[in-house]
């Protein structure tokens, strides 16, 4: 992956460090979370440039310790007691301007792609929509929490409409990656992901952003 130009690691490290903020804005300055995800990327950082994430050849394939404890951090939230009274003070409004990372994400897979880095259909001109998300994001913001004009069911609408587009690019992304499973991308895998700062998108950017979406529809659903 040196073969990069610089301006695209950096601008994806950007985008992370962006994400980080937004949630912990939305999560009211949280020193603990801060600290928890921080160390995480810190981790994760380092077994990338280790190459810990390029043997591709193992089952599972090592890929799966980047996906799994977000996952189960996640359901931890979301499923008991303590994690749900965390949840349900984060800030509905900023958890849903979190949303608007996923456009400099879909131009930086496109940068990927542009670079055989990542199959073309990880992008918007290969049907991945996801960057709809990102661009209606500010708007759902100020339409819908600043002025009120959208109601809770329309609220609710949007996010499972990103939330199943987050789905679609997830999916393409793990079934085009260079694993036993892979289905697609076979004339381009999807390798950037096994690199740094590129396997931060999996380790925290779609978590944070699935995060958002999950705690949002659990706080309308719930009239929290």
């Amino acid at each position: 992956m040196e073969y990069l130009p610089l301006m695209i690691p950096a601008a994806f490290i950007l985008t992370t460090l962006l994400t980080l903020l937004l949630l912990y804005r939305a999560a009211r300055f949280n020193r603990r979370l801060l600290l928890v995800i921080t160390g995480w990327l810190i981790l994760q950082a380092a077994l990338t440039i280790a190459g810990f994430y390029l043997q591709t050849t193992d089952t599972p394939p090592h890929f799966t310790l980047l996906l799994l404890p977000p996952v189960a951090m996640i359901l931890v939230l979301l499923f008991s007691k303590p994690g749900q009274r965390f949840v349900d003070t984060f800030d509905t409004s900023r958890l849903t301007l979190i949303h608007s990372v996923r456009i400099p994400v879909e131009l930086l897979l496109f940068g990927l792609y542009l670079y055989h880095a990542v199959p073309r259909l990880m992008t918007f001109e290969g049907g991945n929509l996801d960057i709809f998300s990102g661009l209606s994001a500010p708007l759902i913001w100020y339409f819908g929490f600043k002025r009120k004009a959208i109601g809770r069911t329309g609220l609710i609408a949007w996010n499972i409409l990103c939330l199943l587009l987050l789905f679609n690019i997830v999916g393409r992304a793990i079934l085009s990656a260079p694993f036993a499973f892979q289905r697609f991308g076979f004339e381009q895998p999807n390798i950037a992901l096994l690199y740094f700062p590129y396997s931060w998108l999996p380790g925290f950017i779609v978590p944070a952003v699935l995060l958002a979406h999950l705690i949002t529809l659990r706080k309308l659903i719930l009239n929290k």
